[in-house]
């Protein structure tokens, strides 16, 4: 089998690492950090089938414009001159379009169903230590406007074999006996689920590192050697180090990685805040969106997570405690009585999410090289795809017939 380096300890480094390891594979994962504080820690926690509509859609660019007027929007962009991101922004207006988002629906909805699958069977193959709860996860709209879109939507969803309940304001609440909810109505999908990020990575951590995987973290890759069409060699910090083969799931960072190798990769980071209440004595029992304002809820055990906003301002962009703010005010807005105050900053997390131009990932080999594989681009559904992409990773590394078609995954689609 080959010696694999895997660039990147995030869910998809972790979860790629795991089925390389599991085919036989001799893996060694890399990072600039140390596994304990990336996007895949502090993310909501969702595996989350119902969000098969890509990130790039009809009115999402009039959306977004209209968001960008105030600082404590759900949207924002950053206004610079900075020639990668116009690059994206252009592609990604040609790509929010009917024809396109129609064409790309059919493998979002399919990864992430593979994907949900793949993380099941994680859980039962490592046991469940990350606290995976099965109760779907609601949809909750407050406007007329809002549950029109909802329910077009949840027919949408039905009639590609994906369960929905519809739910009035009474039925709401009588799913959340302990808090007040003051909400319209909403939409329950069954299918989906929540588990806790950092404990899933701490247990795909601890199973691999048990089993031999080699981790080699707080190391900053500085360049590569390439012999032909092959990278022969990673060079870091820390020293240098051999593979047969490369996969690089850096995430936000990803496009300044490949930059190293002569490829370009349009990918831009979108920052998310998060907080996280610990013991809440009435806590919510169902994980919720709450769509107008674009905020996750979730419970986590006795504990509560609140999260959203997407904010492109670039990777050394400080906190906009606004924007915080905005969503603890959303929280509220809905769940009236919630019993929760408003965190210290050091309570404040905050991490990027790759974006590509179109809201699909990247997955797949670099037409320049033979033993390089691109892993990225997931957006906000990186815990949701990580499992499955891990498993194509291995795949395309093994040269294995593939669990699915990943032609709308190609890494050279905006080349």
């Amino acid at each position: 089998m080959s010696k694999v380096i895997v660039a990147g300890s995030g869910v998809i480094g972790l979860c790629t690492a795991y089925y390389l390891h599991k085919a036989g594979h001799h893996v060694t994962v890399i990072d600039r950090g140390n596994i304990q504080h990336g996007t895949s820690f502090g993310n909501a926690g969702y595996i989350s089938p119902s969000h098969f509509i890509p990130l790039a859609s009809p009115g999402i660019v009039a959306k977004g414009l209209q968001w960008m007027l105030s600082s404590s929007s759900p949207f924002y962009i950053k206004p610079r001159l900075d020639v990668d991101l116009i690059k994206w922004g252009l592609t990604f207006w040609r790509r929010s379009s009917k024809s396109t988002m129609e064409k790309n629906i059919p493998p979002l909805n399919e990864i992430l169903h593979l994907s949900r699958a793949l993380t099941s069977e994680i859980r039962d193959e490592l046991g469940n230590h990350f606290r995976m709860e099965e109760v779907g996860c609601f949809m909750l709209y407050k406007s007329a406007v809002t549950e029109k879109h909802e329910i077009e939507l949840a027919k949408e969803a039905a009639s590609m074999g994906i369960e929905t309940k519809i739910f009035d304001a009474k039925g709401v609440q009588e799913m959340e006996p302990n808090v007040e909810v003051n909400v319209r109505g909403g939409i329950l999908y069954p299918i989906d689920c929540h588990l806790h990020p950092g404990d899933l990575m701490q247990t795909i951590y601890q199973h691999l590192q048990t089993n031999g995987v080699q981790f080699q973290l707080n190391t900053t890759i500085e360049g590569f050697e390439k012999e032909g069409r092959s990278v022969s060699k990673v060079i870091t910090d820390k020293g240098d180090f051999t593979a047969d083969e490369f996969v690089l799931a850096t995430g936000s960072w990803l496009p300044i990685v490949t930059k190293q190798l002569g490829v370009d990769l349009l990918l831009q980071a979108g920052k998310g805040y998060s907080m996280t209440f610990e013991n809440v004595e009435r806590n919510l029992r169902q994980p919720a969106i709450l769509v107008d304002d674009r905020v996750a809820m979730t419970p986590m055990g006795s504990d509560l997570r609140m999260g959203g906003t997407m904010e492109i301002s670039g990777l050394h962009s400080p906190m906009l405690i606004k924007r915080v703010q905005a969503i603890f005010k959303a929280a509220k807005n809905y769940y009236p009585n919630l019993p929760v105050s408003f965190p210290a900053s050091d309570r404040i997390w905050w991490g990027w999410r790759p974006l590509s131009p179109d809201g699909l990932p990247y997955i797949g080999r670099h037409s320049k090289f033979d033993n390089l594989v691109l892993s990225g681009g997931h957006a906000m559904l990186g815990l949701s795809l990580a499992a499955a992409t891990g498993k194509l990773v291995e795949e395309i590394v093994s040269e294995k017939q593939l669990s699915m078609n990943i032609a709308a995954f190609n890494v050279e689609r905006y080349n």
